[in-house]
Parts: C-alpha cells; sequence; structure tokens
C-alpha cells in the first residue's frame, strides 16, 4: 500500500491544511486564546507588559487574521488592519472586554509608551537602512506634495461645504484644519487653543468639535490607503509598490540574522529618539520631527556605522513583523472613541471629511507626481498620513496599503506637516476674523 492510500494520509493532509495565525499552528493559537480569555474573565490578568501586550498580540493577531480573509474588507477596506482598530475600539464600547482589560492596554499604550517605543524602531531602522543619496533626493522634494494636499484638501472640502450649508470658514476650520493637524496631542489640542485666543468659546467647546472630525478622517483615511492600494495593483504606471519615486530604491541590505545586533538595534533606536525628545527642549518642533531630521542627518553624513545601521534595520523588521497587529488593537482600545466616531455620522458633516480626506490625497498625488514622485506612494504618504491621527494613524495608513517602510514619510507628513497646519490656524483665523 502507498503512502498516500494509507490511513493516516488523509489526517496528515488535514492537518498540513490548518491555517496560522502569528506563525502558531492553529491549535496551539486556540489554546493560548481560551488560556486569555480564562484569565481576562475570572479577573487573573497580570496588569502592566505582560496582561497589555499579551491580550494585544493574541486578539489582535485574531482580528488581523480574520481582517485580511474576509472578501469586502480585504479588498476595499482596509483588511486587518481597519478590522483590528475598529473590533478592538467596539469590543471596549459594547463592552464585550471588562474595563479593567481596557485599563491595563491604554496603560501600556500610554503611560508604557508602547506607541512611541514602536514608531522609533520604524523611523530610525528604515531611514537608516535607506542609500543616503536617496534619502536626499527624496527629502529635498517632499514639501511639495504637502502643500498640494492641504490645498487639495481645503478647496474640496470648500465647495462640498459649501453645497451642503456649511460657511467655508467652518468646513475649513472646524473640519478639514483639524484633520490635517497631525492627530490630537499635536494637532486638535493645541488649535483648540489657539480657536480659544482667537474666537472667545473655550477650549473644550473647539475640541468637542474637533475631535469627530479627526476620528472620522482617521477611518476615510484608512479605507483611501487600501483603495489606493488596490488602485496601484490595477495601473502599476501610478506606483512604485513601495518605492515613492522612480529610480530611487528604498531597499534593504541583504544581511544575515543576528540576535545580537537586534539588541543594539533598540538601543540605537531608543538613542535617536531620546535625541529628539532633548531637541525638543530646544527647537520648538515635534520630537519626531526633529528626531527623523536626526537620523537623516547621520545618515547622510555617514557618521553612523553599518553595523548599527544594519543593527536597527533587523530591528525595525522584528517589530513591523511581530507588534504591528498587536499595536492596531492598543490604537482601537486606548486612542479610538467609537460613541465619537458614530455620533458624528450626520450625512453633511461625513460628505465633507470624505472631500477632506479625498482632497489631501488628490492634491498630494498631483503635486507628487510634478516633482517625479509615484502618485499613489505621493497620495499615501504627503496625503492621507497629513488626513489621519498621527502616529497611530500612520500606523493604521501604512498597514491598509502595505506600505510600512515609508514610516518615515508619514512621520514627516504627521509632525512636520502638522505643524504648517498650526502656523496656518494661527495666521489664518486673525484674517477671517480679525
Amino acid at each position: 500500500m502507498s503512502h498516500a492510500d494509507s490511513p493516516l494520509a488523509a489526517p496528515l493532509a488535514t492537518r498540513a491544511r490548518l491555517p496560522r495565525i502569528a506563525g502558531m499552528p492553529l491549535p496551539a493559537f486556540a489554546l493560548l486564546t481560551a488560556v486569555l480569555l480564562t484569565a481576562i474573565y475570572t479577573d487573573t490578568l497580570p496588569t502592566g507588559m505582560i496582561g497589555g501586550l499579551l491580550v494585544m498580540m493574541v486578539l489582535g493577531e485574531l482580528l488581523g487574521f480574520v481582517g485580511d480573509r474576509l472578501p469586502i474588507v480585504r479588498t476595499y477596506l482596509g483588511g486587518g488592519a481597519i478590522l483590528t482598530i475598529f473590533g478592538a475600539a467596539a469590543l471596549m464600547y459594547f463592552p464585550v472586554l471588562p474595563a479593567s482589560v481596557g485599563e491595563t492596554i491604554t496603560d501600556f499604550m500610554k503611560g508604557g509608551d508602547f506607541l512611541n517605543f514602536y514608531i522609533a524602531a520604524l523611523i530610525t531602522g528604515s531611514i537608516l537602512g535607506m542609500d543616503a543619496r536617496s534619502l536626499v533626493t527624496i527629502g529635498s522634494r517632499y514639501f511639495v506634495p504637502i502643500v498640494g494636499a492641504v490645498i487639495g484638501a481645503a478647496l474640496l472640502a470648500a465647495l462640498i461645504g459649501s453645497l451642503a450649508g456649511f460657511t467655508i470658514s467652518d468646513a475649513v476650520l472646524v473640519i478639514t484644519l483639524p484633520i490635517l493637524g497631525g492627530g490630537m496631542g499635536a494637532g486638535a489640542v493645541p488649535m483648540s487653543q489657539i480657536y480659544e485666543q482667537m474666537l472667545g468659546q473655550p477650549a473644550s467647546y473647539y475640541i468637542s468639535l474637533l475631535v469627530p472630525a479627526l476620528a472620522l478622517g482617521n477611518v476615510f483615511a484608512i479605507v483611501f490607503a487600501s483603495l489606493l492600494a488596490k488602485l496601484g495593483e490595477r495601473y502599476p504606471g501610478l506606483s512604485g509598490n513601495g518605492q515613492i519615486m522612480p529610480g530611487v530604491e528604498l531597499e534593504e541590505r541583504q544581511q544575515r540574522l543576528d540576535l545580537s545586533a537586534m539588541g543594539l538595534g533598540v538601543m540605537v533606536a531608543l538613542g535617536f529618539y531620546l535625541g529628539g525628545q532633548l531637541l525638543a527642549q530646544l527647537v520648538p518642533l515635534h520630537p519626531y520631527a526633529l528626531m527623523i531630521l536626526a537620523v537623516a542627518l547621520f545618515k547622510i553624513a555617514g557618521l553612523v556605522p553599518q553595523s548599527l545601521a544594519d543593527a536597527a534595520t533587523q530591528w525595525y523588521g522584528f517589530v513591523a513583523r511581530n507588534w504591528t497587529f498587536a499595536l492596531l488593537f492598543g490604537i482601537g482600545v486606548a486612542y479610538t472613541d467609537l460613541g465619537t466616531v458614530i455620533e458624528a455620522l450626520t450625512p453633511a458633516y461625513v460628505l465633507i471629511v470624505f472631500a477632506v480626506v479625498a482632497g489631501a490625497a488628490l492634491g498630494a498625488g498631483l503635486l507628487g507626481r510634478l516633482v517625479g514622485f509615484y502618485p499613489i506612494e505621493s497620495a499615501i504618504t504627503a496625503g492621507l498620513c497629513m488626513a489621519n491621527m498621527g502616529g497611530t494613524g500612520d500606523v493604521a495608513v501604512l498597514s491598509a496599503a502595505r506600505r510600512m517602510q515609508l514610516m518615515p514619510f508619514a512621520q514627516i507628513s504627521s509632525r512636520l506637516g502638522g505643524a504648517l497646519i498650526l502656523l496656518i490656524s494661527g495666521l489664518g483665523l486673525p484674517l477671517l476674523f480679525g
């Protein structure tokens, strides 16, 4: 009797076809999930990093696995990225998960600085993994599509807003600028303080107006990222498939995996992050923006030994491969208020937010093409990453577009672009209401 005719062949074949989640055999993942849920619902889940990270990794990978296989969600709505974020938010909103789990994850994400830990790895590793000449070529013209995003968003929002019964100032000031402002901490909060000084109402009043625009804009940015990725597959001439401009390859150097190197990579990434924090005490820019500039200058000047650049790149690859869905789950719990998003869903409001995100992507794509960028990558980084919720939105947008290697440019859009929006707010309000 041949092996194919053996009674064991069918069970073995079935076992071989079982899916793997997070690289883990399905029975093992199911057992781990059962243990985790038992700890959650018997209130024995450890607090801090152990409980928070395990919940984020297990449930994040599960939602990501499902989202990447749901037909409509996978094709048009961002796949695993959007299901992980809004699935996590829904688990807390209804609530399926106990409030104590939400507190543990929020403490880990915010108090434990996991978001910054993740983004520091991506920025440092991706920039140090680039060719220095390519970095100069791209960076010298990147602000052109950012300006295109601002112009496109403001014009389209003003047009749609006037048709929907909004004044142009409301469509631009209350909706457009917060969406483009780089998130809550670097955008909506300081913007509300500018509005308070200029317009007279307390900052809390303006925050209540700005937050729904920010949250809903983030949703549209994630969806648009997935759609643009699909558009790039359909029309390859519009996309660099993760490369931002023709003739400039953002390829990682081939290197052998070295576990000790990843330990060095952690130190390099956190060292540059700390440098950004220190520079922010002297220069009035966001620490991420200063960190990007510092890493880029060190790379261009040849001040980072190749061994350390390789170490940072390996650490970046580890973090992106293993913790992206975990981070997205944490974003859903700690940064996404599903109730706020639901409350904002009036047709006119939704239409204007849609116009802002579409205008940002269109303006960035068109002006990006004028300076030699691929329109898809330009629209995603300089457009959609201006129209999301800062660092959390950058991760979600690039994950939905499957272009995580573009994180440095996304962060430039969120941080330096966000500073540009605050400047426009400060100058524009006196002109409109002075």
